[in-house]
Parts: structure tokens; sequence; C-alpha cells
């Protein structure tokens, strides 16, 4: 279910992380923190709507890492950044929410190791905060949208307060399909 008037106020563009077909009819955008619960276990919903619509949706992730409660968040989402300037976002993406447990340091670089990234070069631009700006003009966009907490989800630029069950967000994104 969409709420009017909680809109998202910053729109995709061509910055954000997406999957799928950038002219999808729908677009289920993600504000996430890689050491949230809510967001570990959203992931295997957000996988099988991903599933089962195809093409006809777009999946977009924002970093709303909360530190104050998941002191790792802030690196997972700058190792992600980091990621995506060797042009493995979503494969770091997907290690991060499915092993939340060991979101530090060495078991980063062991990840990024394994996805063929250039490790010195992560180790660096985390140490030099190289991609700090980006999750937090991510956040940023979050806290002009009303989020306050994670996983929160838009459909179409409308913010998604129903249940986060496949059933219920297939149900909700059929909707916006014309």
């Amino acid at each position: 279910m969409s709420r009017p008037g909680t809109d998202l106020a910053v729109p995709v563009d061509g910055d954000d992380h997406m999957r799928g077909p950038v002219d999808a009819p729908v677009t289920l955008l993600e504000y996430g923190d890689y050491e949230c619960p809510d967001c570990f276990g959203a992931r295997l919903v957000v996988e099988e709507v991903q599933e089962r619509m195809g093409d006809a949706l777009r999946m977009v992730w924002r970093h709303f890492p909360i530190a104050t409660i998941h002191p790792g968040a802030e690196d997972a989402a700058q190792t992600a950044e980091a990621a995506a300037a060797q042009g493995r976002f979503w494969e770091m993406h997907d290690k991060l929410l499915a092993y939340q447990g060991g979101l530090h340091g060495e078991i980063l670089e062991i990840w990024a190791r394994k996805l063929g990234l250039d490790v010195p070069r992560l180790r660096r631009e985390l140490v030099e905060g190289t991609h700090a700006d980006r999750v937090r003009r991510d956040m940023r966009s979050g806290e002009r949208s009303g989020v306050n907490g994670t996983p929160t989800f838009f459909i179409n630029g409308s913010r998604y307060t129903g249940r986060i069950g496949p059933d219920d967000l297939l149900h909700a994104l059929a909707g916006h399909i014309g």
C-alpha cells in the first residue's frame, strides 16, 4: 500500500544503482542498511519479486546506514561503492546483504578478492573516504523523503507501507503497471 503525500524527494537518475530495464513500468527503490536484520530478510522477498516480474521491474538501491545501531554499516556501504567504482556493485551488494555477521575489514577484503576486485585500491579508497560523499548523498535523499528506518521502499516514487512479503509487494507493484 502506498501512502499519498509521501513521495520520493530525489527522483531516480543515472547515478543510482539499478537492476532491470531503465524503461521498466515499475521502479522499486529500497533504502537499506547492510547490517539491518530486516534488510537481510527483505532481500529474499526482493529477489523473488524481481524474478517473478522480470523486465517489468527496475530495482534501485540507496544506502541508509544507521551507524548508531549498526557500526559496520557505513564501511559496508562505502565498500559497496568502492566495488561499484570497479564495476561490481551488485555482486558486492548481494554478499553484504547475505553475510551480515562479518562486515569488517578483513572479511570485506576477502570478498573483494573473491570478486576479482583490486583490493589495494579498495583499501585505499576506504581509508581515504573516497565514497563517503556518495553514501551521505543517499542518506540525505532518504531523510528528505521521510526515511527513518530500514528497509524503506518506494514504488514509482511513492512510499510503500504495506507488508514486506512477496505476494503483498507483488500486488502493490502490479497496481502500478498501466
